[in-house]
């Protein structure tokens, strides 16, 4: 499911938001200019678990898979090098990877649902309060996943899991809004509009259906365990800050029409 937009306005400004976005595209443009034969930005700022785990250990990472034929059939072998030393200790990769992405399909999915979900974030939190409440998610994210298999020398990166806790407050605040939403259903493509609660708590459990099945996510290269602790943090956030009534009033009173698409606006 893509979403397309919501139909709750924001009432700011969604600075903040602009500038991760903003931030991330940068980065991006740097790795993709990177000598794909030299060690790069993932390997000296993603967050790699083993490494974490032995700061001091070297550490083998994947590069490729090469195929053998044996007297079994077909086996497939792991190709690893030493990974180079990381640009910051280690443990600050689990907040610097959050800036990183892997592929122009991995960064463009990412900053989209950040676009259509963080604005109403930061319209409750406010622009500092949502600054620090998007790195705490993207913290969180990490420690979840590095908690999930804390041996695994696969580096991982993507702004999936912040944006997961942006999705998890979102959740908690905005029961009544509605999302227009790409579907797919067999061959066709559907556009339908999905109360909000419906939309994250479905994409919630494909990330715990996939986390529970795959485990940390290594043989799949996604880290389902990052989006689900991410997720969870927003909704922990969200509630709690919300009992302390740290927030401004929430939005959802100027709810657009959910039957006329025409009055959906970002």
């Amino acid at each position: 499911m893509i979403p397309l937009r919501d139909n709750i306005p924001s009432r700011t400004t969604p600075l903040v938001n602009w500038i991760v976005i903003g931030i991330c595209g940068l980065v991006f443009l740097q790795q993709v200019q990177e000598d794909p034969n030299l060690p790069g930005m993932v390997e000296r700022y993603g967050m790699i678990p083993a490494r974490i785990q032995s700061p001091d250990s070297p550490v083998e990472i994947p590069v490729a898979m090469e195929q053998q034929r044996t007297p079994r059939g077909i086996e497939f072998r792991t190709i690893t090098r030493e990974a180079v030393p990381p640009a910051v200790p280690p443990v600050l990769t689990m907040l610097t990877c959050v800036f990183l992405h892997g592929s122009w399909l991995h960064i463009l999915g990412n900053m989209w649902f950040l676009y259509i979900f963080g604005d109403n974030v930061e319209d409750r939190f406010g622009h500092l309060g949502y600054a620090l409440f998007y790195l705490t998610c993207g913290v969180a994210a990490s420690v979840v996943h590095y908690i999930s298999d804390p041996s695994s020398p696969v580096p991982t990166i993507g702004a999936s899991g912040a944006i997961a806790g942006v999705m998890g407050a979102y959740f908690i605040w905005y029961p009544k809004a509605h999302v227009q939403t790409l579907v797919p259903i067999f061959v066709f493509i559907q556009i339908l509009v999905l109360p909000a609660p419906l939309f994250l708590g479905i994409w919630f459990l494909i990330q715990f259906v996939n986390g529970a099945m795959m485990g940390a996510g290594t043989a799949s290269g996604v880290a389902w365990w990052a989006h689900i602790g991410g997720f969870a943090a927003g909704v922990a956030f969200a509630l709690l800050m919300g009992r302390a009534h740290l927030l401004r009033p929430r939005n959802d009173q100027r709810l657009r029409g959910t039957e006329q698409l025409g009055l959906y606006q970002r």
